[in-house]
């Protein structure tokens, strides 16, 4: 159906008229100050019969108002995701820092990640996400568009692991790409650029640089670190999960209000 079929069938399991419509329309309109928002009887019939006829702005939130619809959905019947506004825009980054003004999070349509950590996760040791989480929930989202946690996999990194630090710190959420399960050799002009992995090594876990000399598989760590080189037999003792695809990591502290004395 197109979306004046779907209009249609929604008011008709509403049990209204398109009179009724008009008469619902009429009392927005008049607490909003604007005849804008009034739809005829016969605009709503056109609306629904004619695939060229499309209502406008004020009449599209009326009859999310009368069909209880968000206007979001309204938009969605004729073929608009306001959602993507966020997306798309992230994707066409403008040449000065700037605030972006879309809905809070919490407005925004949802997405499914796990709603609560294990009681048994030990935040000092770097984790596969999925295996620290535990139910499944729906939790509102805009930015994070891409986040599936049933298709891609999650790590944490343990706030002992300064494997790579201080390119990635403690504490950092990783994003991992599971296609990628062997190291990639490019020519990375800085370290930015130098492909990261995240390692099962059996009785942990690790994220860092990697290198595969015939079957030992060498874990690189950050020449800040202090580290040394680590080394295991591929893939007996360690494994490639994935690539490091993103990061998600704090900066800085931020500053706590301090409770008012009493």
């Amino acid at each position: 159906m197109d979306a004046g079929e779907k209009l249609k069938e929604i008011r008709n399991r509403l049990g209204l008229s398109t009179r009724k419509v008009h008469v619902l329309s009429l009392k927005i309109a008049e607490q909003e100050h604007n005849q804008e928002f009034e739809i005829s009887w016969s605009r709503v019939t056109e609306i629904e019969n004619e695939k060229e006829s499309q209502p406008g702005p004020h009449k599209m939130f009326t009859l999310a108002c009368i069909y209880g619809m968000s206007y979001d959905q309204i938009l969605l019947l004729y073929g608009v995701d306001a959602q993507k506004t966020a997306v798309y825009h992230t994707g066409m980054p403008g040449a000065k820092t700037h605030l972006m003004h879309f809905q809070r999070a919490g407005e925004l349509k949802s997405i499914e990640i796990p709603s609560q950590v294990s009681e048994l996760l030990d935040l000092n040791q770097t984790s596969l996400l999925p295996q620290m989480i535990g139910p499944w929930a729906s939790v509102p989202a805009a930015l994070l568009h891409d986040f599936d946690l049933r298709y891609h996999r999650y790590g944490y990194i343990g706030l002992q692991d300064y494997t790579l630090y201080p390119l990635i710190t403690p504490g950092s959420f990783v994003a991992i790409d599971p296609e990628v399960t062997r190291p990639v050799h490019i020519h990375a002009r800085n370290e930015h650029e130098r492909p990261v992995y995240f390692l099962d090594l059996r009785k942990e876990y690790a994220c860092g640089w990697c290198d595969l000399v015939d079957s030992r598989l060498l874990l690189i760590p950050h020449p800040i670190s202090n580290l040394e080189t680590r080394m295991f037999t591929f893939p007996v003792e360690a494994d490639i999960i994935g690539q490091v695809t993103g990061v998600a990591m704090r900066i800085a502290t931020p500053r706590r209000k301090h409770p008012a004395s009493t």
